[in-house]
Parts: structure tokens; sequence; C-alpha cells
């Protein structure tokens, strides 16, 4: 196992982790994790360090804008795991389905269980509600397998994207 795979003693569990409002305070901290989550994916450009930091930071100004203007009720909640942040959850419930705007996890943060467990909280509450659970996700997005598992299904493609669909009707088998 390399140093950088979380341990047994990293999994995470429930009472570690809140989900707080987001504020204007946290712009600089989900910047840094915007980077974070491309981070592998920039290795592949011919890019200087400093190139890659204004391209980041300019797509990431294009997301919040993005966000802000076509997802006006959303819900926007920083993940803190014993009360420092390690993620993102942005959710919009609407009359017909709960939209999965955003959900990022800082790259220490993966692999311990804390998005799956946040995704089996969001399907209980499209469950609760009988409202179907959607996310876009990159084709390429390694956290395509888990929602996959969790039940979603493909519906449709946008450029990169796929939108995914989970009914409440699904039975959630994922752990």
């Amino acid at each position: 196992m390399s140093t950088n795979e979380p341990t047994r003693s990293d999994r995470v569990t429930r009472d570690a982790i809140t989900l707080r409002p987001s504020t204007d305070a946290d712009y600089d901290f989900m910047r840094v994790l915007y980077h974070s989550a491309r981070e592998e994916e920039m290795q592949h450009f011919p890019l200087s360090d400093e190139q890659k930091q204004a391209f980041l930071d300019w797509q990431f100004q294009c997301q919040w804008t993005h966000y802000r203007e076509h997802y006006p009720t959303c819900d926007w909640r920083i993940i803190e795991r014993d009360g420092e942040p390690v993620g993102r959850l942005l959710i919009d419930r609407w009359p017909d389905q709960i939209r999965i705007v955003d959900i990022a996890i800082l790259t220490a943060a993966r692999g311990t269980g804390l998005g799956t467990m946040l995704m089996h909280e969001i399907l209980e509450e499209g469950r609760l509600a009988n409202k179907p659970v959607t996310i876009h996700v990159e084709v390429f997005n390694p956290a395509r397998r888990l929602y996959e598992r969790l039940g979603f299904q493909h519906v449709d493609s946008s450029g990169a994207y796929h939108l995914m669909r989970w009914s409440p009707d699904q039975v959630n088998t994922a752990s």
C-alpha cells in the first residue's frame, strides 16, 4: 500500500462528518478543491505550473458562475471531517427530482468511504421523498463506478458528461 492510500483507521465515521452551509469565506477552499480534483488530468498538458494554476483558476471561476446562474436554489454545503473542510456538496431539490449539482472531495480524503456514505444519505432522501436522484458525471470520472454500483443508470449524454439517474424504487446494495 502506498503512503497516499487511506488505511483502515482512516475510514470515515458519520459522527466525524458535518455538512455546513458554504459562505463567501469558503471560496478559496473550493478553488483549491477544484484544483485537487483536476490535478491528475493536468499532468497531461505541456503547461508550466503557473499556466496550469491560471487555467484552473479561470475554469473554477467559470464553474462557480455557471452554478450560481443555473442553480439559484442550490444548497451549497462544505463537507467537514473533524472540523476541517474536506469537500463540497451542492444539491438542488426540485419538485420532480433531487439533483446533485456537484460533489467533490479532497484527494487525501478519498477512498475513506465518505463519498459512499454521503451518496447513501442522498439516495435515502430520494427514497423517502419518492424522487429520483440525478447527477451529471464526466465520462472518464472514476466516481462514475460508484454511481453505477449504487444503481444510477446512464440516461443521456451532453458533450463530456453523462446524465445519470437513480430511481427510488431501486434497491441500494453498494456498501
